[in-house]
């Protein structure tokens, strides 16, 4: 039976889109406040299982189950061009999820429970009878906590060893909501695509014009909220860096509204940068606070 090439096994697992949960899993070491003194092996280990591991599977998973879609918008993609033959994008697939859980084992039981839940929604995204992704409300959601919310929690949990204190917790999941509106710029590139096979993205479902609108507000109020938190919390300096990178970001807004089809892909990169910069910033914010509730 032919076997794939390394390079198009790589491609399969989508390294550019690891940064993003290994950032935010950066982000709930940072919030837990526990020193890395002697234990950077278990963040290293983390860092791995959000990205090179877990986020990887869920690339593909979403692959295989999406080949022919991707023969439609991607067609150069490792499956549907024959470089990746046969069923070998479900064998990794498989092999990701069984390797990502035993890694995840080893670095404890909220580890693991954090671990399985995300590679169930990564399976249910994209497989068949669930399919989260044919809807773009149910989809982005599935994908936005993976991307921020898990991976927050995960890293805060691996330093407590511990469930992360709460405030830690809304700030993950505000980030998670705020992630929607970034999965939403990623389906501008797919319309006709997803037209042609069914799947109801919220550009498909309402327009250009209308998902870039929304994209913008979903990312917009859980920051607004984020700012808010920390000015309750007496964190002024971070509350005005998390505000100020979020000005800066509705002044791209405005431009990106101009042309969503052909600025989504120059929002994601500069927008989003801007948005990662300001969960930093919020991470700073809760160090002190992790462990001091009343």
């Amino acid at each position: 039976m032919a076997t794939p090439a390394p390079s198009a096994l790589i491609e399969l697992l989508k390294p550019i889109t690891w940064f993003a949960p290994m950032w935010a899993f950066g982000c709930g070491v940072v919030s837990s406040g526990a020193a890395l003194q002697g234990r950077w092996p278990v963040a290293a280990a983390g860092i791995v299982l959000a990205g090179p591991l877990v986020c990887a599977t869920s690339q593909a998973v979403n692959d295989w189950f999406d080949r022919h879609v991707d023969a439609i918008n991607e067609p150069d993609r490792p499956i549907p061009s024959g470089r990746m033959p046969g069923r070998w994008g479900l064998y990794v697939a498989a092999g990701w999820t069984l390797l990502s859980l035993l890694v995840a084992a080893a670095l404890g039981p909220w580890i693991l429970g954090a671990a399985l839940f995300g590679l169930v929604l990564a399976w249910i995204y994209s497989a068949p009878p669930l399919r989260l992704k044919r809807n773009g409300w149910w989809g982005n959601s599935a994908v936005g906590l993976c991307y921020e919310g898990l991976p927050w929690f995960t890293g805060a949990a691996v330093m407590a060893a511990a469930l992360p204190d709460r405030r830690i917790l809304l700030v993950a999941l505000l980030y998670s909501i705020g992630a929607h509106g970034i999965m939403t710029l990623n389906d501008f590139k797919s319309m006709e695509g997803d037209r042609a096979t069914g799947i109801r993205s919220l550009p498909v479902q309402l327009g250009s014009a209308g998902a870039a609108r929304l994209a913008c507000l979903v990312m917009g109020l859980p920051q607004v909220a984020v700012v808010a938190a920390l000015l309750a919390w007496e964190r002024p300096w971070h509350a005005g860096a998390v505000a100020l990178l979020l000005a800066g970001q509705g002044v791209l807004m405005r431009r990106f509204l101009r042309d969503p089809r052909g600025r989504a892909a120059w929002y994601n990169a500069t927008g989003t940068l801007l948005y990662v910069l300001g969960m930093l910033a919020a991470a700073f914010a809760l160090r002190p606070l992790a462990g001091g509730l009343a």
